[in-house]
């Protein structure tokens, strides 16, 4: 059977193209907020657009929050895209405003200190040894990324959390930043994968094989 693929329907993200880019991986996807469905996928993909707070408000509103973390104490894989990569953090800061995000991961969500805001277009990353996500994928692949906001370090002690340890992928835009994280059944892309053509394409699949 094809695995079950939701992808979290809170008011944020292009979730019509996600949904096509899934859906060439021979997953059966569906865009909803239910609850139920939700939680009992194979995979949920958590988008986001815009703005670290008002995703968050939409995700708490949508109760995305506790979706999220009920799936990965029940070792449920979760894949976050954009800003539902950032809102898996412990807070974002945007024009000197804090908002707290999911708590997943220790850290903040800060402003690449580059000359030139947003980051957008094609830019190369550095895979972390063993990844799954870029898995057969080359070193000078790009990714499609847009956003002026990232994690910025990886603070999260493995011997504490109850994921498995973190591989991160890495990539430059002014300073270092985490373009990419895959912890035990939690993993995210600051990239838009569904916006990369044939890499993002790859990335998308590997993701679904693994389910």
């Amino acid at each position: 059977m094809s695995p079950r693929v939701t992808i979290l329907d809170y008011g944020s993200g292009n979730l019509r193209s996600a949904q096509r880019a899934l859906e060439r991986t021979g997953a059966e996807v569906t865009v909803t907020a239910d609850r139920e469905v939700a939680t009992e996928c194979d995979g949920l993909v958590v988008p986001g657009v815009g703005a670290f707070a008002a995703c968050m408000a939409g995700l708490t509103a949508a109760r995305g929050d506790r979706i999220i973390d009920q799936r990965l104490a029940g070792g449920r894989p979760v894949l976050g895209i954009c800003v539902g990569m950032q809102i898996l953090f412990d807070e974002g800061v945007e024009f000197g405003v804090q908002a707290a995000g999911c708590g997943e991961w220790p850290g903040a969500v800060t402003q690449l200190p580059a000359p030139v805001l947003p980051h957008m277009g094609w830019n190369t990353v550095a895979a972390g040894a063993g990844s799954v996500l870029f898995d057969g994928l080359d070193a000078d692949t790009r990714f499609y990324f847009v956003h002026s906001y990232a994690a910025q370090s990886w603070d999260l002690d493995s011997d504490g959390s109850r994921l498995a340890p973190a591989i991160t992928t890495w990539a430059e835009h002014g300073a270092p930043f985490l373009a990419a994280v895959e912890n035990g059944p939690l993993s995210a892309t600051q990239f838009h994968p569904e916006k990369s053509g044939d890499a993002g394409a790859q990335l998308l699949e590997n993701w679904v094989r693994s389910l």
